[in-house]
């Protein structure tokens, strides 16, 4: 189906009236993902041309969004099993990688929307995934024995500052100390504690009365650790390139030449190394974002 075809004669939703020079779409998510695609090359020309925070604008912007939520669906159902997030909330955060993608697609990359957007909306549901999931997973003997030890911890205290020792558990429980030991270091996994909670003591085991929190005293976050994994995950990706297109990643982002000064180099024109340069980045960036 024709772009002409959707725009002019029978666009699910599409009536004839215009928008910024677009068709008015009275409900975009009801469009086949087919007819979507080839309706989004029209909506992102116009969007070029359009004034940024104009009614036209958020127009053009909004639909390119409803159309492509089966791009967010597909990518969705890969984490149908992960967690327990609802679908509902995994669309949703799915949804800002689609806005991602729409904000920075340009229809001079010589790659297709959906081929360009899919890595964004999947990077950003495993950002979810990374940044939100804390699930301790316990086997089922140690999740029973934490509930036995809590009862003979209650059974066996003698007095309210000292708690029974291992060895006083073990007989109890007619257990190993081992085993008792096991279980209350999985205990550990059932709470967490503030990191806003005054530590117990000071540096020379005194009491804390200073107001001094565990927090305090833990080391700073070192935003280039990040990157260590980003850097592992690349160098094959980069191995994998054929020469010529290593050079000018190397040349770009290594010797910090312009687009021209490589291309005088290599004997092509500014435009062949822009397109090479753009195309070799988008493989790149889609195997850093791949599931594994």
């Amino acid at each position: 189906m024709s772009v002409h075809h959707l725009t002019s004669a029978g666009s699910p939703g599409a009536d004839e009236r215009l928008v910024g020079g677009l068709p008015w779409i009275e409900d975009a998510g009801k469009i086949a993902p087919k007819d979507a695609r080839e309706l989004s090359k029209l909506f992102f020309d116009q969007l070029q041309v359009l004034e940024e925070g104009t009614h036209e604008h958020q127009y053009a912007r909004n639909t390119l969004i409803e159309m492509n939520q089966s791009l967010v669906r597909f990518a969705a159902n890969r984490f149908r099993s992960r967690g327990n997030e609802g679908m509902e909330d995994i669309i949703q955060v799915g949804t800002i990688g689609l806005i991602k993608a729409i904000d920075r697609f340009d229809l001079s990359r010589e790659v297709e929307f959906p081929t360009f957007a899919i890595p964004y909306i999947i990077g950003e549901i495993k950002r979810f995934f990374r940044d939100t999931t804390w699930a301790v997973h316990v086997p089922r003997r140690l999740q029973e024995l934490r509930v036995e030890l809590a009862k003979a911890k209650e059974q066996l205290a003698v007095t309210p500052d000292r708690n029974p020792t291992v060895a006083e558990l073990a007989a109890h429980l007619e257990l190993s100390e081992d085993e008792v030991i096991e279980g209350l270091v999985a205990s550990n996994g059932y709470t967490a504690g503030s990191l806003d909670t005054p530590s117990d003591s000071g540096d020379d085991g005194q009491v804390n009365k200073s107001g001094r929190t565990y927090a305090d005293s833990m080391g700073d976050y070192d935003p280039a650790m990040e990157l260590v994994e980003d850097f592992q995950t690349l160098a094959p990706l980069l191995g994998a390139l054929d020469d010529r297109r290593r050079s000018i990643v190397e040349m770009r982002f290594g010797q910090e030449m312009t687009q021209a000064q490589i291309g005088e180099k290599l004997g092509v024109s500014q435009m062949q190394v822009s397109r090479l340069l753009t195309g070799t980045l988008a493989t790149l960036r889609a195997g850093m974002l791949t599931e594994d």
